[in-house]
């Protein structure tokens, strides 16, 4: 419990064998965390035999993708307070206790990795990914001419139990992107939101997506172009 609210972090797993035991247990370590859930979304052999030696929550998604991973997990936490994750060893736990601090004052706090001094050496974030990430966060900044936005793609987040429920039955991808639709959900809604620099360092084993530059900078075009519907769909009241 923190501050008399439960709290839930989500994990969705599918590369992260050999982090995701660290992971959860730093997470319990910060001594506020109520629930840890798991999301197996095809994850690799070996992944389950990881979690099942922690208190964590397993559950699994058949549906493959970063989004279908997360839309499971945020639908089974009972927190008040909900934080998603990665549990490839990029983020630091203790950064929570910033999200939290931050949540006093505003509904949802997203993370930045693109802050110099919080960027660890070896760190997957060079310089097409943090530029790029940058510029389509700049993007939504500029078409919904909403706060200060710096990184578009940072998973580390936390969302307070009733605005999440306010927004879900708005959710419609599952792919690499849905960390960005929430993000312009949110800023449509016109849910207060704050961003904060988080640490962000080496990872883990390998990126299913961002390990590679081609499909990286896939998902960079196919952000921009939701960013492009978006906008033009909300304009007519039809997102």
């Amino acid at each position: 419990m923190w501050n008399k609210k439960k709290i839930s972090v989500i994990f969705s797993t599918y590369n992260e064998k050999n982090s995701i035991r660290k992971a959860i247990m730093d997470i319990y370590e910060l001594g506020i965390v109520d629930e840890v859930i798991i999301v197996n979304n095809n994850a690799a052999i070996g992944t389950d035999d990881e979690v099942r030696k922690t208190p964590a929550k397993l559950i699994y998604e058949k549906k493959q993708g970063y989004g279908w991973g997360y839309r499971k997990g945020l639908e089974t936490a009972t927190g008040d307070i909900l934080i998603i994750s990665e549990p490839d060893n990029t983020f630091v736990a203790k950064d929570i206790l910033k999200l939290l601090e931050y949540s006093k004052d505003f509904s949802v706090v997203f993370g930045t990795r693109t802050t110099s001094a919080t960027i660890g050496k070896d760190a997957n974030m060079g310089l097409f990914l943090k530029w790029g990430n940058w510029f389509v966060a700049k993007l939504m900044e500029l078409f919904f001419n909403t706060t200060h936005l710096s990184d578009a793609g940072c998973t580390l987040r936390l969302i307070k139990r009733d605005k999440y429920k306010s927004i879900v039955k708005k959710f419609k991808t599952g792919d690499s992107y849905f960390g960005l639709e929430m993000m312009l959900i949110i800023i449509n809604e016109k849910i207060d939101f704050v961003e904060i620099p988080i640490h962000y360092k080496k990872r883990v084993g390998k990126s299913s997506v961002t390990g590679s530059f081609m499909k990286a900078l896939k998902l960079g075009l196919q952000m921009i172009s939701l960013i492009f519907r978006f906008r033009i769909k909300t304009w007519f009241g039809k997102y």
